[in-house]
C-alpha cells in the first residue's frame, strides 16, 4: 500500500530471519567451574503496566535490518580427562573469555544508571538516557496520552518531563526530563553486528519494579511484528490468533527478537549487549507465547531520536501500493492498487504484481513489504524483485517522503 493505507486480511508470518545455526556470543563467567544455571524464562507482555492497558499506538511499519553491537562470544572449553586411577572423570567446563568481556552483574552496573521508569497517569513504561541534560528516548505507547510525566533515575530522583516529540509509526518518543544535569547516558551500539545467540539484558521498571534486569539471547533478526492499538489487549506478531488488537494496527519490521523476560512496565527500557552497548527498545511481546520479546533496532532509534530532537518530527519514505497477502500458500504480497503519481508506479510496478523481494529481505507476505518500507530512508534506491505473468522481473524503486 502507500504502505500507511490498511491492507487485506493478514495471515502472513514473519520475515524469517532464516537456517543459519545460531552463533555463541555473550557473558564470560563469573569464576571457575560450571557456569550458572539459565534464570528462569518468563512470558512477555508490553510495556505499560498491567492496570494501564498494554495499547502500542504506532501505525505503520518499520524494516531495518536487525541492529547491533555484537560481543565477541565466550565459551565452553570442557574436555574428558583420565584420572591418575584407573577411573577416568570429566573435568569441569570453564569459560574462555576475551579480556575486556564484562559479567551480567558488570554490564548490569555499568548499564542500570541510564535507564529510567516513566510514570503517567494511567500508564508506566521505562526510557533511556541519551544526553546529560535530560533527553530520554522511549516508546511512542509509553507516553502517549499522557499529560503529565515523572521520570524517576536510577539513584533514585525525580523529575517532571515534558514531550519533545512522538513518531507512531516506529512506536518511538523522545521526551526530557526538567532540571537536571549531569545524567549517566548510555552508550548507543552499532547493531548492525548483532548475531543469533548473542547474550543480551532487558533492563526496565516491569510492574513498577524499576531497576529490574534480565538475561536472555538474541533468538532471531529482522522480524516483522503487528500489533494493535487498544488498552488492554496484548501484543501479538502477524499469523498469530489475533493480528494485532483493536480496530488500528501497526507493523514494525526489523525487530530484534529475544528470550529475555519482559513484563508490564519494561517497554521503551534498554536492550544491551555483552559489552553494555544498547542494541535495542523493548516494545512488544507475545501475549500467546513465551519468551517471545521483541525490541527496535537501535539504529533505527538513532535516526528517529536524531529528528525529533532537531525537528519534532520524523520524515517517513513512500512507496506507494497497497498490498495483500499472496493467495493460498505462496509466500509474497500482491499488489493490489498503486497510488498514482507514486515511486511504484514511477518505477513501473502494476497491480496484480506479487513482491517477493524488496531490498534484502524475502516477502512472506503484506506485512513484511509494509514493515521493510518504513525502515527505508527518503531518496533510497530499493531494488524491489516481483513476479507477474509467471516471470520474475526487478525494478529499481526511488523511495520519496511521505506527505
Amino acid at each position: 500500500m502507500d504502505t500507511n493505507e490498511p491492507r487485506g486480511n493478514s495471515a502472513g508470518g514473519w520475515s524469517q530471519f532464516g537456517d543459519t545455526p545460531p552463533t555463541a556470543g555473550g557473558f564470560p563467567g563469573t569464576g571457575p567451574g560450571l557456569p550458572p544455571p539459565p534464570p528462569p524464562r518468563q512470558g512477555f507482555l508490553l510495556g505499560r503496566k498491567a492496570i494501564a492497558g498494554l495499547a502500542l499506538a504506532a501505525a505503520a511499519a518499520l524494516g531495518v535490518a536487525a541492529l547491533g553491537g555484537g560481543a565477541v562470544g565466550a565459551y565452553v572449553a570442557g574436555a574428558a580427562r583420565p584420572a591418575p586411577t584407573a577411573t577416568a572423570t570429566a573435568a569441569s567446563p570453564v569459560f574462555r573469555t576475551v579480556a575486556d568481556q564484562l559479567t551480567i552483574a558488570q554490564v548490569a552496573e555499568k548499564v542500570q544508571p541510564s535507564v529510567v521508569m516513566i510514570q503517567g497517569q494511567t500508564a508506566e513504561g521505562s526510557g533511556v538516557v541519551l544526553s546529560e541534560d535530560g533527553l530520554i528516548l522511549t516508546n511512542n505507547h509509553v507516553v502517549s496520552g499522557q499529560n503529565a510525566l515523572t521520570v524517576k533515575f536510577n539513584d533514585g530522583r525525580t523529575a517532571k518531563a515534558s514531550v519533545v516529540g512522538t513518531d507512531p509509526a516506529t512506536d518511538l518518543a523522545v521526551i526530557r526530563a526538567e532540571g537536571v544535569k549531569g545524567l549517566a547516558k548510555a552508550t548507543l551500539g552499532d547493531s548492525d553486528q548483532v548475531k543469533v545467540g548473542d547474550q543480551v539484558l532487558a533492563l526496565g521498571s516491569p510492574l513498577g519494579l524499576d531497576g529490574s534486569v534480565t538475561s536472555g539471547i538474541v533468538s532471531a533478526l529482522d522480524r516483522t511484528v503487528t500489533v494493535g492499538g487498544n488498552p488492554g489487549e496484548q501484543q501479538l506478531p502477524p499469523g498469530w490468533n489475533r493480528q494485532g488488537t483493536g480496530s488500528e494496527t501497526t507493523t514494525l519490521g526489523g525487530m530484534i527478537q529475544t528470550d529475555a523476560a519482559i513484563n508490564p512496565g519494561n517497554s521503551g527500557g534498554a536492550l544491551v549487549n555483552a559489552a553494555g552497548e544498547l542494541i535495542g527498545i523493548n516494545s512488544a511481546v507475545s501475549a500467546e507465547g513465551v519468551n517471545l520479546g521483541f525490541a527496535i533496532p537501535v539504529n533505527t532509534a538513532k535516526l528517529v531520536s536524531g529528528q525529533l530532537i532537531s525537528k519534532g518530527t520524523v520524515s517517513h519514505a513512500y512507496l506507494g501500493v497497497s498490498v495483500t497477502n499472496a493467495a493460498g500458500q505462496a509466500p509474497g504480497a500482491l499488489i493490489s492498487q498503486v497510488a498514482s503519481g507514486s515511486p511504484a508506479e514511477k518505477a513501473g510496478l502494476k497491480q496484480g504484481d506479487l513482491i517477493t523481494k524488496i531490498g534484502d529481505t524475502t516477502v512472506e507476505g503484506g506485512d513484511t513489504v509494509i514493515g521493510q518500507v518504513r525502515g527505508f530512508k527518503v531518496g533510497q534506491q530499493v531494488e524491489v524483485t516481483y513476479v507477474r505473468d509467471g516471470a520474475t522481473q526487478a525494478v529499481t524503486v526511488t523511495m520519496e517522503e511521505k506527505k
